[in-house]
């Protein structure tokens, strides 16, 4: 099921937060270049109900709202900021309530940011793996930033450029699975 939106969700647990800016510029660049609207979530969207939800069926209705949009995207743009060289615990929390069929062939683009370098390959290591379990169509470009990869709010050119890289890859598959929805709806 699609609902035409490309949806953004950062791991971060405070506002503001260069990891949901981040997301969300990644977000909006991909909505453009495949013409759809986008909306971007993070773990307070979720509200006070979601600590404790062991199931979907246990949240707020508000956060059963929010899955279920990341569930019918038609593609995610997911990001975390890296804590310890892994993702957040609340961000793998959501993940943990989703069906391992709720992502399969789901376009994703994978970002993460963090204090520094060492932590770079928590895209490659942690996320990449995470989501091949739900069998979901990883972009093969993903991006970690830090802080020094930023000037006065605005990503450095090599970021861009990963950026780039990332959108394009995501929007060939979000128009190959558009392609055989048609094809099947026939």
């Amino acid at each position: 099921m699609s609902n035409n939106l490309i949806v953004g969700f950062s791991g971060n647990i405070s506002r503001p937060s260069s990891t949901r800016g981040f997301v969300e510029s990644v977000t909006e660049a991909l909505a453009r270049k495949v013409g759809r609207q986008h909306v971007v979530f993070d773990i307070e969207d979720l509200g006070s109900s979601f600590a404790a939800a062991r199931s979907v069926a246990s949240l707020a209705p508000e956060a059963r709202s929010v899955i279920q949009t990341i569930v019918e995207a038609d593609a995610l743009v997911i990001g975390s900021p890296t804590y310890k060289g892994s993702y957040t615990g609340l961000f793998k929390h959501v993940i943990d309530l989703l069906d391992p069929a709720d992502l399969r062939g789901k376009p994703i683009v994978l970002t993460a940011t963090g204090g520094g370098d060492r932590h770079s390959l928590v895209v490659e290591h942690q996320l990449r793996p995470l989501f091949a379990f739900f069998e979901a169509f990883v972009t093969p470009t993903a991006i970690y930033a830090s802080g020094r990869d930023f000037i006065d709010g605005t990503a450095s050119p090599a970021i861009l450029g990963r950026v780039n890289q990332a959108v394009t890859e995501a929007s060939l598959l979000v128009s190959a699975r558009s392609i055989s929805a048609a094809v099947a709806a026939e």
